[in-house]
């Protein structure tokens, strides 16, 4: 029986991204071609400054590119659609409104500018009780965001990013400001989210750890510019099959390692430990001397 490849949802040729003038501004991005599989579950690693949060802006039409060409669904990206939704770092909630007006804020904007029939206004509304009880919010739903944790915040976030049936979920640093139970608890309902809705995610994490666990595939941005170095194909179980003591696994270990070297290998990260390891010799080299005079 033949299995036909999935189908090329993203595709990104020869994407360059320069901030200032020409000639004299700063390259955030060169070069990049890269493809991202319908349904697929991709992470974009690397150091400061290899431009992780500015291709995932440009995904988005948040940005413009210098150079090159973004293309969703074989149709170039030429500002911010529906058929594409973003979850940030910082929650971006409105203060004023409650969890579940929050989750309805987009489709509030659709009804006030009269788009949408009946039935898909009805849908609306019993998707927004879906995503509430998926998200485990059925009890927070007359809440404000400041009545809520980082955690809750950050599950009403995406439960409004998922309310218009994204096809592209784009995910900046999205659990970054969790502690470390919360984020546990946040990557395990991902993963069931991914799973269930089979929505493509392109994840954006400085967390290595964090992308082996939720990823099927690693990319590994190199700075300055920012540049594709790498890419990891990651072979776990599938995601409703992972779970936290996996990352004690010789395979997750290894695959961490692979990912972290050449993050290392791509950076000053190496420079600066190299440094840290001639200065400690230093050390050493003056205690002796000093005990010796």
């Amino acid at each position: 029986m033949i299995v036909d490849a999935p189908a090329t949802k993203i595709r990104i040729t020869a994407l360059s991204k320069t901030f200032g003038a020409a000639g004299t501004g700063v390259r955030a991005l060169e070069g990049i071609d890269l493809t991202v599989r319908e349904n697929e579950f991709l992470a974009l690693v690397g150091a400061s400054g290899c431009g992780k949060s500015t291709l995932l802006r440009i995904l988005a039409g948040l940005e413009a590119p210098s150079a090159g060409e973004v293309q969703v669904d074989e149709r170039p990206v030429t500002g911010p659609g529906a058929d594409r939704a973003v979850v940030f770092q910082d929650y971006s909630l409105f203060p004023w409104l409650t969890v579940l007006e929050n989750i309805r804020f987009c489709r509030g904007l659709r009804a006030h500018r009269g788009a949408g029939t009946t039935a898909e206004a009805a849908s609306a509304v019993d998707r927004s009780y879906a995503l509430l009880e998926l998200m485990g919010l059925e009890a927070s739903r007359d809440r404000y965001p400041n009545q809520l944790s980082g955690g809750m915040r950050q599950r009403v976030a995406i439960a409004r990013a998922l309310m218009s049936r994204p096809e592209v979920l784009l995910m900046d640093e999205p659990f970054g400001a969790l502690d470390a139970q919360t984020r546990e608890v946040m990557h395990d309902l991902i993963l069931y989210l991914f799973e269930v809705e089979r929505t493509t995610i392109v994840f954006v994490t400085h967390d290595v750890e964090e992308a082996v666990y939720l990823a099927d595939r690693v990319v590994v941005l190199a700075p300055h510019p920012g540049r594709i170095d790498s890419t990891h194909a990651i072979e776990l179980p599938p995601p409703l099959e992972r779970n936290q003591e996996i990352k004690l696994s010789a395979p997750f270990i290894a695959q961490k390692r692979a990912i972290l070297d050449r993050i290392r290998a791509t950076s000053s990260v190496q420079r600066d430990l190299e440094t840290v390891r001639r200065l400690a010799r230093l050390g050493k080299v003056t205690g002796r001397a000093a005990a010796a005079g």
